[in-house]
């Protein structure tokens, strides 16, 4: 049974085309001008590190398997089928035929092997540990790709549409000048060749970005026609919000991102664009320390379920979306965003506001007569100080102060990976369609000691191990359901809001995506006739 499950999850491919659409009659050709709010930093795949980067990735670069515009399912990529063996240790993968390289040579078995080997090496790049599971990396045939693993991993499917897998040239990159794999990615991402939907034409670092259609790019829509159907996408930075907006309503750019929620509405009214609110995976929380003693070596009180659950109840999330994201966003109900994969949120919101209940579990826990905490924010987020400010005034009827200290993004960070903080403004997007990567960061204490909070719960160690070489479906959605409801049981945090992805357009664009994982997806835009 577990195999038969395993055959029909993930050997679906076959049955799709690599993208579709909904649009009858797309125009071909066109520049898209599209102001970003910051630029990318390196091109790799493997070596990079920021939002910014993974995001635009997907444009240069193919994956042999593709995520779903939803976030949630897989197609097929430069892989057209894929299916596990009956113990679940090892992935046989069809190659596409005729596929090549922005520069015409040829996608080659050697091109995957090098890659794959490369994505999961321990010694090169952060994201390595999505593919730790993988033992071997071979070729049968010049079609077949097979990859032995160390022991069952469900995840691999989904692992093997993320961006550090993605499929690069390995001559080109070899020749690239330097002595070791950093200094030649460094050379070769300036001038990238991937197989993706385009390819970088230029780059004038901290002002704009040009891709160019792929004209070998193998992906085509519903109808058959090849993608992109744009001609080249014009990528400038622009990090104020307000200029971008203003470029968009001038005309002088097509389309933004990171429209500021206060601008939504106002911008919706305006019959010369559009604003999609893409689903999204990211969610906004407050991230804390449940050590016993704080970094100085005073007492914390937040090591308190008790605490944790009563500040969780006098935190009216209803009145925070309202003034922070304008009646844009949505309560969490579990520590994943509600598109992430084996979601589960059936108990409701976490912790609805209740200042009753929150008064009686801090006179349970000894803490009645109120404390004092410091959060943590980046300075210059706005955001974040507006959020904060609300939870101080609704934190003040329990006696609670709140001290809110804002600093740098490098200064945060270090405090973060040290443990040297109660409670700091955080925010989260899924890189890969599998519940696997946020748990293994927030909830599972041997990685980071659960996102460097100090929680600590064997049960939950325990079913996040098992879940991932769990090949049944249903016990794996019931060992995440179970991680879930413990995590917000216990509150290592305390759960804000999910909001979409908020991106804006002239009238005339269409069919530009952003998927719930982030990744901005051009090969499907087009301009209006």
């Amino acid at each position: 049974m577990k195999s038969l499950l395993l055959r029909t999850a993930f050997a679906f491919g076959t049955l799709f085309t690599v993208h579709a659409t909904a649009y009858a009659d797309p125009v071909m050709g066109g520049t898209l001008r599209f102001a970003r709010n910051t630029d990318s930093e390196i091109l790799d795949p493997v070596l990079n590190n920021a939002n910014a980067d993974i995001w635009i990735l997907t444009n240069l670069y193919s994956t042999l398997i593709l995520p779903a515009p939803d976030g949630k399912g897989l197609l097929p990529g430069l892989a057209t089928a894929w299916s596990a063996s009956a113990d679940g240790k090892s992935y046989t993968l069809k190659l596409r035929q005729g596929t090549k390289f922005a520069d015409g040579s040829p996608v080659t078995v050697d091109d995957v092997i090098w890659s794959l080997n490369r994505a999961r090496n321990p010694n090169i790049g952060i994201w390595n540990f999505l593919l730790a599971s993988i033992a071997n990396v071979s070729a049968p045939d010049d079609n077949t790709i097979l990859i032995t693993l160390k022991n069952p991993d469900p995840s691999i499917p989904a692992a093997l549409a993320t961006f550090n897998s993605a499929i690069m040239p390995h001559k080109l990159f070899e020749a690239a000048k330097g002595a070791t794999d950093t200094e030649k990615a460094n050379n070769f991402a300036l001038h990238p060749i991937g197989d993706g939907p385009f390819v970088l034409s230029s780059w004038e670092r901290g002002s704009k970005m040009v891709l160019k259609r792929n004209p070998y790019y193998f992906g085509t829509d519903k109808a058959g026609r090849h993608l992109p159907y744009l001609d080249e996408v014009d990528l400038t930075i622009v990090p104020d919000d307000a200029t971008r907006i203003l470029q968009l309503q001038a005309g002088q750019i097509d389309a933004t991102e990171f429209i500021p929620y206060v601008r939504v509405k106002e911008l919706q009214a305006d019959p010369n664009l559009t604003v999609d609110l893409f689903p999204s995976t990211q969610v906004t929380y407050l991230q804390l320390s449940v050590f016993p003693k704080l970094a100085d070596g005073t007492p914390n009180p937040l090591s308190n379920t008790k605490v944790r659950q009563a500040l969780n109840y006098a935190i009216s999330k209803e009145a925070i979306i309202k003034v922070v994201t304008h009646d844009l966003g949505t309560p969490m109900h579990s520590f994943f965003s509600s598109t992430t994969p084996l979601y589960y949120g059936g108990d409701g919101p976490a912790y609805p506001f209740n200042m009753a209940k929150a008064k009686a579990l801090l006179k349970e826990a000894g803490y009645d007569k109120g404390f004092e905490l410091t959060a943590l924010a980046q300075a210059g987020k706005a955001n974040d100080t507006a959020t904060l400010t609300l939870v101080q005034q609704m934190w003040s009827a329990l006696g609670v102060k709140l001290k809110i200290q804002q600093m740098d993004e490098t200064t945060l960070d270090n405090h973060r990976n040290a443990s040297n903080f109660q409670v700091l403004s955080a925010y989260w997007t899924n890189d890969i369609a599998d519940p696997n990567e946020m748990t293994d960061y927030s909830a599972y204490y041997p990685n980071i000691k659960s996102a460097y909070s100090g929680w600590n719960n064997p049960t939950v160690n325990k079913l996040f191990e098992q879940s991932q070489t769990e090949l049944d479906p249903a016990k794996r959605a019931a060992e995440y359901k179970q991680i879930q409801q413990i995590y917000v049981a216990e509150a290592p945090e305390f759960f804000m809001y999910e909001t979409p992805f908020a991106v804006a357009t002239r009238k005339n664009v269409v069919g530009f995506q952003q998927s719930p994982l982030g990744n901005d997806i051009f090969d499907m835009a087009y301009f209006e006739k």
